[in-house]
């Protein structure tokens, strides 16, 4: 059975720089990317938020280059998914791909989080071409153009008066008759005069031609069909944490995001620390992903050396 110092679960900005971080500091880490290497990021085009390039930088080169330098510091990145784990004793044992176990001294989850899709064809079809769950990533594409967010929680009036700021034109897709959101963020909604609620509207399909999305088919609680023009299809019904292998020994919300102590990355499993989306519930931003991977890396690192 192989034996591992640091391990760290995932391969997004959170987990890419702990394995920077962790490599640094002589831990030896070894990296399983698991089924989306580069993370959520990868699902957009160019990144403009990210700090340190003007010019915007492409997300896939942006987790390439992520990639190749933890790497280049020592970092063991490997391809493969942690099927199973066992965190009730130290080292914590894991089994890689339902095969490959190990056992290690200390464990970085950086699994991240998916965003809630409805499930359609074409919503999958125009993925990164139009159809986007983070606002605050795409927003700035669709600069006075028109855009649809469904949605009708705190979430999607927080993305809805977002893009409001930027697009000529925000519609609403609710597919109840009321928001389920807090009083001050439906009042956030109802006093912006370029966003438009749709009531009790359910998606029945995103349109689009090769250039990307042109509209959105509706189908509303009466019977109506009808369709609206957007540019942009934004999604804010939530996001699932992908915290469920560790649920059992590892301490969740609600919602199922990690709980971390205070400022630090620690779980309640001693020598097990949480970084990424999978712990943050609020801010899902690829520099908070790897801020928080630097943390869980300097907290494993003054662990292992306690």
């Amino acid at each position: 059975m192989e034996k591992v110092r640091c391990l760290i679960i995932g391969g997004g900005p959170a987990g890419y720089t702990a394995a920077i971080y962790a490599s640094r500091a002589a831990l030896s880490p070894v990296l399983y990317e698991g089924m989306e290497p580069g993370g959520q990021l990868t699902t957009t085009t160019v990144v403009e938020n990210y700090p340190g390039f003007p010019g915007g930088v492409d997300a896939n080169a942006l987790m390439a280059d992520m990639r190749e330098q933890a790497v280049r510091l020592g970092a063991d990145v490997r391809r493969g998914t942690v099927s199973a784990v066992d965190l009730s004793c130290r080292p914590f044992k894991l089994t890689v791909d339902g095969s490959t176990e190990l056992e290690a001294d200390s464990l970085i989850i950086a699994t991240g989080a998916t965003a809630r899709y409805l499930g359609l064809p074409s919503e999958q079809k125009f993925r990164g071409l139009g159809v986007s769950a983070c606002a605050t990533c795409d927003g700035f594409f669709y600069r006075k153009k028109d855009v649809a967010v469904v949605g009708g929680g705190d979430t999607a009036c927080e993305e809805a008066t977002y893009l409001a700021g930027l697009c000529r034109k925000v519609y609403m897709i609710v597919r109840r008759d009321v928001l389920r959101a807090s009083v001050a963020m439906q009042e956030r909604v109802k006093n912006t005069p370029n966003i438009e609620i749709l009531w009790n509207c359910n998606t029945q399909e995103v349109l689009g031609d090769s250039s990307g999305v042109t509209g959105a088919r509706l189908l509303r609680k009466d019977g109506e069909v009808f369709d609206i023009a957007v540019d942009g299809f934004f999604l804010a019904i939530g996001h699932n944490p992908q915290s469920a292998l560790f649920a059992p020994w590892v301490n969740t919300d609600a919602n199922g995001y990690i709980v971390t102590d205070g400022r630090s990355s620690a779980t309640n499993v001693e020598g097990v620390f949480a970084a990424g989306d999978v712990q943050d519930p609020t801010y899902r931003q690829a520099i908070n992903a790897a801020a928080s991977g630097c943390r869980a890396a300097l907290d494993a690192e003054k662990f292992l050396k306690r």
